[in-house]
């Protein structure tokens, strides 16, 4: 049975038990403040078992990607190592809101494992939560009656909280659990020692391969659970554990849902799978970081510096310096297994399929950029190594390890590698104390401290009233206080609200609360789940009673005309650019736009110019705003609105469109009623962020006319300066007369060059038939230097040439080698590192020619001497 079939048989399964088929939300997370990747199958119904939100379905079953790479649930560094963890995986789940519970979920499970699945039942464990003290649990018996009508006794295993409590994180739903575990080892090796003992022992054949969570507590920032309003099921099963168990294999890489991949890393690296550990471990890793990366980008995270981005590249870095280091893959290839891995999740995750061109470009780009980096890296490395050479000294200080991990992705093992290999060792422990300074910066920076929600009002639903309203009357439903960076803030949500909350690019509203005449600010409006929350600096004693919830007006319709222009740019460019553009990123605030597209190359004058016209002719066309709220997704994809990859939306949808046969968008965002209310529309910056990804700045309204007086004032005084009217055709004839100037200094300092050339062709010295030049010169440019190195190097035979250059107070070196003194063993690379320690810098190139620069002008004399001495010729 196939990895499809046993996904496909699972969904089938609780449908028939009347669950509902749901998607797969992104792996990545848009609004959860507390996660930047989907973790769990639960993540997406975080509202259901909190009661924040109503859930339209009492059970669902789904296939969810997820991503462990951080925090409570950081595998990282163990996959690959063995054969079982993995960064991307599936998790398939059934839930129960409300409904059933721990009799139906432990009946099914069993059901569809040893009857649609036929795992053999002699083979299996389940565990059952032995109770904790220190919260005040039991042992839960409920879950115990169910299992020992199904199993023998001798194959129910009582656990901890740390094995058998499920929570979520520090604080948010959690309940007991019951796990069910598979033996898959021999009959040989179970004789020797009985799976039970082996159960969450870490080992690779006895897992977990099902977590049924009963779902009942609320985990307090005070440590303490509440009861949550209602009971629930939350279960996890991943695709890959069950598929090894199914398919009877030793190891989750050894299923279908691995073996295309590494068979093609194989391929591509010319090795064979299971005869060498190193190499294994590699391909393992490249197989399981491309469907972590793939499914990130396919979802809108591109790599970046930064938050989930960084992850992503550090995942995407991580696969390419195994494949760098251990398959010898020097050239660009984790980019070509995106084909397979499209292929492969077509049908389930059709995301992949769909920008599979898009996402193989940009880990391409990445690749070449992190080869390049690696490059770099080692060229650092000889460096280290030249350098402590010098000084007899035979260790790389935990430091320099560090830099070459933080700046260059050398890992310690690979520096350690490098290192044994030109007869040096690291200091693992000045390393490791460098990686703890960096990681308690990191827990600083990041640190929030989060109090328990203090609830005034129960059982509402708050509900945003903006889209008509910037003012209104509210009461506080619910607030607490948050610690970040040592400032205490609070977060209020209101019963309604004319504040929009940041999501879709569009940032929050601010403004202030206003009672009994004082005013306190709204410094910031987000979105946890679907709470509205405003952020204030200072809360009203009595939060009792009614408020004025009052928006700022200018704010949100500068916001607004930038929006709406967001909309029409977008439709502008699909018009200029093609039907390929799909936005992958925007920013839109008071004072600008910011937008990210799809495009593989620079927009050109006449593009933008385009564009722009577009725009601006739909503004003053001065169309009406169409929205319409809650139709069925369905039905506003027929109408042609846009949906963004890595969104996810739901059964109902809001529509904003601009003359149906022009912009037309699903957008929670607030907007103008008319186009004309936008003013006129500039953009004012075009750029790349990344392989495949233009972005463009523009503003609108009074910024834009700011940018228009801007360049009127600049045109004005230049036109004053150059005493013309016609400021165009005056710089142009100055660029002219700017251009001729510089080609006569050229041309003089070529004249000069070979006047220095003709002076140094006379102190060559002859010995043995070679001819050495060694000489300090002073030149007017670099470029100077290299055009006089190469014209001696082709004018003199057997040339060894050293010219120490004052280039306007700046030193330089150049070394180059006739051909036939690099066959004799010499390298102007290695000895230009040499020399240009002397001038405090650093440098290199090839064998037969090599350039260096510096800080130190006043070293050119001793890098002359040096080489000398080397030479063994006399000053």
């Amino acid at each position: 049975m196939n990895s499809s079939i046993i996904r496909q048989k699972f969904l089938e399964f609780f449908e028939s038990k009347g669950h509902e088929v749901v998607a797969s939300a992104p792996i990545v997370v848009k609004d959860d403040p507390t996660l930047m990747f989907t973790n769990a199958g639960m993540n997406q119904f975080k509202d259901y078992f909190l009661g924040t939100k109503p859930s339209p379905y009492k059970r669902v079953v789904d296939t969810q990607k997820c991503l462990r790479v951080s925090g409570k649930h950081n595998d990282l560094e163990e996959v690959g190592h063995d054969t079982y963890h993995h960064t991307m995986f599936e998790m398939l789940g059934n839930w129960s809101f409300g409904d059933y519970f721990k009799k139906e979920a432990i009946e099914w499970a069993w059901e569809l494992l040893t009857e649609v699945y036929s795992l053999p039942v002699d083979r299996m464990y389940v565990s059952v939560f032995g109770g904790d003290e220190s919260d005040g649990l039991k042992r839960d018996d409920e879950a115990l009656g169910h299992w020992q009508k199904i199993v023998d006794e001798e194959r129910i295993i009582f656990g901890s909280r740390k094995d058998n409590f499920w929570e979520m994180g520090e604080t948010g739903p959690c309940g007991p659990c019951s796990e069910i575990h598979i033996d898959l080892r021999s009959e040989e090796e179970i004789k020797k020692v009985p799976g039970k003992d082996l159960v969450n022992m870490d080992h690779p054949q006895v897992v977990e391969i099902w977590n049924l969570v009963f779902m009942e507590f609320n985990r307090k920032e005070s440590g303490q659970l509440e009861k949550l309003p209602s009971q629930h099921i939350d279960t996890g099963m991943g695709l890959e554990r069950l598929s090894m168990a199914i398919q009877a294999r030793e190891s989750n890489y050894d299923t279908d849902v691995f073996t295309p991949l590494m068979e093609l890393v194989c391929k591509l690296a010319g090795i064979s799978y299971g005869k060498d550990e190193k190499k294994d471990i590699a391909v393992r890793v490249i197989s399981d970081h491309i469907r972590a990366v793939c499914f990130a980008i396919a979802d809108g995270q591109l790599p970046a510096n930064t938050g989930a981005g960084y992850v992503i590249r550090r995942i995407l870095r991580r696969a390419v310096r195994y494949g760098f280091t251990f398959l010898f893959l020097t050239e660009p290839f984790f980019h070509k297994l995106v084909p397979i891995l499209s292929k492969q999740f077509k049908d389930v995750f059709p995301e992949l399929s769909k920008q599979e061109e898009f996402v193989t470009r940009v880990i391409l780009e990445e690749e070449i950029s992190f080869l390049h980096t690696l490059e770099n890296g080692l060229k650092r490395i000889d460096q280290v190594v030249l350098d402590l050479a010098k000084k007899n000294e035979k260790v790389i200080p935990g430091h320099t390890a560090f830099e070459l991990y933080d700046t260059f992705g050398f890992p310690f093992d690979l520096t350690s590698l490098i290192a044994r290999e030109r007869g040096f060792s690291v200091d693992m422990d000045g390393f490791q104390t460098e990686m703890a300074k960096q990681k308690s910066r990191s827990k600083t920076d990041a640190a929030k401290e989060t109090g328990d929600w203090q609830i005034l009002i129960e059982d509402i639903d708050p509900e945003f009233i903006g889209y008509e309203n910037l003012s209104s009357e509210a009461q506080v439903a619910r607030y607490r206080k948050i610690t970040q960076k040592g400032k205490d803030l609070f977060q209020v949500v209101l019963d309604k609200t004319p504040f929009y909350a940041e999501s879709g690019g569009q940032v929050g509203d601010t403004g202030f609360l206003e009672k009994d005449g004082k005013k306190y600010q709204v410094i910031d409006t987000q979105k946890e789940h679907d709470l509205i929350i405003h952020l204030m600096p200072e809360l009203p004693s009595d939060l009792t009673g009614t408020f004025d919830a009052v928006v700022d007006r200018e704010k949100r319709g500068n916001t607004m005309n930038n929006h709406s222009a967001t909309h029409l740019m977008h439709a502008a460019l699909r018009e200029v650019l093609g039907e390929h553009v799909e936005q992958r990123g925007s920013l839109v605030n008071h004072k600008i736009l910011r937008f990210d597209f799809s495009h593989f190359s620079k927009l050109t004058d006449k593009e933008i110019k385009k564009v722009e016209e577009i725009v601006n002719s739909r503004i003053r066309q001065n169309i009406p705003l169409s929205e319409q709220r809650n139709i069925p997704i369905d039905k506003a994809l027929e109408m042609g609105a846009m949906a963004l990859f890595g969104e996810k939306y739901g059964e109902n949808v809001r529509v904003i469109m601009f003359d149906k046969d022009f912009s037309v968008e699903l957008c929670g965002g607030t907007h103008v009623p008319t186009t004309g209310r936008i003013g006129t529309f500039k953009i004012i910056n075009e750029s790349s962020i990344s392989s495949g990804v233009r972005r463009i700045e523009a503003v609108t309204a009074d910024e834009a006319e700011k940018v228009f007086q801007s360049s009127y004032n600049t045109v004005h005084e230049l036109s004053g300066l150059l005493k013309t009217k016609d400021v165009l055709q005056s710089v142009k004839g100055l660029v002219e007369t700017k251009s001729q100037l510089e080609k006569e200094i050229d041309r003089l300092r070529l004249k000069e060059a070979g006047s220095v050339k003709d002076e140094l062709l006379k102190r060559i010295i002859n010995r043995n038939g070679e001819n050495l030049l060694i000489q300090k010169i002073k030149l007017p440019d670099a470029g100077s230097l290299k055009k006089l190195t190469f014209d001696l190097k082709n004018q003199v035979d057997h040339l060894y040439l050293v010219l120490a250059a004052d280039i306007e107070g700046k030193p330089q070196i150049s070394v180059a080698f006739s051909d036939d003194i690099v066959e004799k063993g010499l390298d102007a690379g290695k000895l230009i590192r040499e020399l240009a320690s002397e001038i405090k810098g650093g440098g290199g190139g090839q064998p037969f020619f090599a350039t260096a620069g510096g800080k130190d002008i006043n070293g050119l004399d001793k890098v002359v001497r040096k080489a000398k001495k080397l030479l063994e010729l006399d000053d």
